[in-house]
């Protein structure tokens, strides 16, 4: 099984432009024309196979994906080392501090060495909120069958319902009364992760619990 190590940084496939304007296409020594990446974009040349399209696709898929890693590694280590001033570090970096504690609340959970090199930081937040023994369980199913992000949650929600029709006594919560202005921006938000409604007022009042408790 392949898990992150202490040292997952990547050789970039993607050669950086210096500027915006720099020349949009460079040979490599094969001859082949190469993409381009700038700090506003990306500079593909003008005919490029399928093959190359799709890889750096996943090139870029996997940047990103660490990236989410590390703002949340970052953060943690903002929170407990600068607890006074790591809001003036995320605010002078430009960040979005909502999206950072997110990434925080994922990357908290799981140590470095229980991430898993072959699942996204998204399959890792979508069990985040269980037992880590639990959350191993889930992500050790997720490698061995080959499932997306979208094909785990599926596998999750039935694990839970199935798990409600074994166990029908359920505690209920006191009604919320809610402006109809903030109802409608949390159904956009689980629209937008694509969950449904309960669930995801169950999983953001956990990560709400969970956050509170690790403090």
């Amino acid at each position: 099984m392949k898990r992150f190590t202490n040292d997952y940084q990547r050789d970039s496939q993607l050669p950086v432009g210096r500027r915006a304007g720099d020349a949009a296409v460079r040979r490599s020594n094969s001859g082949q024309e190469r993409i381009l990446t700038t700090r506003v974009g990306l500079k593909i040349p003008a005919t490029l196979s399928y093959n190359r399209w799709e890889k750096a696709g996943l090139h870029i898929f996997q940047i990103a994906d660490s990236s989410a890693w590390c703002l949340g590694d970052w953060l943690v280590y903002g929170q407990e080392r600068y607890a006074d001033r790591y809001q003036t570090g995320v605010q002078a970096a430009g960040l979005d501090y909502q999206t950072l504690r997110n990434y925080a609340w994922v990357a908290r959970h799981f140590e470095l060495w229980r991430r898993r090199e072959n699942l996204s930081f998204g399959h890792h937040a979508e069990v985040a909120s269980l037992p880590a023994v639990e959350a191993d369980g889930w992500l050790d199913r997720a490698e061995q069958q080959g499932w997306s992000r979208n094909q785990l949650r599926v596998h999750l929600r039935e694990s839970r319902q199935g798990n409600l029709a074994a166990t029908p006594a359920r505690a209920s919560l006191p009604r919320i009364s809610a402006p109809g202005d903030r109802v409608e921006r949390w159904r956009e938000a689980a629209s937008k992760v694509e969950r449904d409604f309960e669930e995801w007022i169950l999983v953001s009042l956990d990560r709400a619990a969970a956050h509170e408790l690790d403090r």
